[in-house]
């Protein structure tokens, strides 16, 4: 849909679509930072902006949301964070950032989530599956100076990354998810 730099790159009457009708059917929403504040209507500029929008976004139907592309003002420039919410758990990933970006990046990220979901069937466990494979994908892509990104090269990364990324909860996640 879009995110912060460019703001949204489709066409007008995608995002009141989502909004309207795919997410309240929705079991599982994916959207970057940028995408959560355009969903919601809410700021995201703080974590607890975001925990607020996250909240306001189950409310509208989904119950697990994964927030990517997540940079708060606390954090450093050197660092990007994922969250991830099952009704009242929460849990962030921080890995390091590395200053570049390649179409489809969010796609991979959503079909690698909602499958270690589906397959652990716990929140935690999806976000520290999907964190590890989406960092070293990207991190091949860059390091080879690819134009796209690199699914064929690093397709080891999918199933048996190299590095991995703690888990912690979130012990302010705002109560009354579903």
């Amino acid at each position: 849909m879009g995110n912060a730099k460019s703001g949204c790159f489709v066409d007008d009457s995608i995002p009141p679509l989502l909004r309207d009708k795919v997410i309240p059917v929705a079991d599982i929403a994916t959207p970057n930072q940028f995408e959560l504040g355009f969903l919601t209507g809410k700021p995201v500029d703080t974590f607890e902006q975001v925990l607020d929008a996250v909240r306001a976004l189950q409310e509208m139907g989904p119950s697990v949301v994964l927030v990517t592309s997540l940079v708060r003002p606390e954090t450093g420039d050197d660092v990007i964070e994922m969250l991830a919410v099952d009704g009242d758990e929460a849990y962030l990933v921080q890995t390091p950032y590395l200053n570049f970006k390649r179409n489809g990046s969010g796609d991979v990220t959503a079909a690698l989530f909602s499958g270690h979901y589906a397959y652990h069937g716990e929140v935690s466990q999806a976000l520290e599956a999907t964190a590890a494979s989406v960092y070293e994908l990207l991190e091949t892509t860059y390091k080879r100076g690819s134009a796209e990104l690199d699914l064929i090269f690093a397709q080891e990364c999918f199933v048996d990354p190299k590095q991995h990324f703690d888990v912690t909860a979130v012990d302010n996640f705002p109560t009354g998810g579903k």
